[in-house]
């Protein structure tokens, strides 16, 4: 069977939702490269995403994300519009954002590229 990458992209938000992250780790590829205005520019590396995932959710913990729309755009990629709510543990603020998320994966179907960009932040605190 053809790998499916919107199938692929809904498992990977799956395991997201779930906080599960040894199945997030494993979405990874080794060299994954993670890029988001809310990260300050590009994680490197499977072992960096996962600890921007953690420090991110122990702020965050409870976020509910919903896409809108997954679409495959190339035979290893897929592109999702999404929306979050999330409050933050340390302050109380919620923050509410949406963007598009573009994530390619290797003939493997590990994650090589998450390209995250916001469309609309109404208070900051950022994956």
């Amino acid at each position: 069977m053809d790998f499916d990458p919107v199938q692929a992209v809904r498992d990977y938000h799956a395991a997201i939702a779930a906080l599960d992250f040894s199945a997030i780790s494993a979405f990874f590829a080794d060299d994954a490269v993670y890029r988001s205005a809310g990260t300050g520019g590009s994680i490197k590396g499977r072992a960096a995403i996962l600890d921007a995932f953690r420090r991110y959710f122990e702020e965050f913990p409870d976020q509910r994300a919903e896409d809108s729309l997954v679409e495959r755009v190339s035979p290893r990629a897929a592109r999702s519009l999404w929306s979050l709510v999330a409050t933050s543990r340390h302050s109380g603020l919620v923050s509410r954002r949406s963007g598009e998320e573009t994530v390619t994966f290797d003939a493997k179907g590990r994650i090589v590229r998450v390209d995250v960009d916001d469309r609309e932040t109404e208070t900051p605190g950022a994956l």
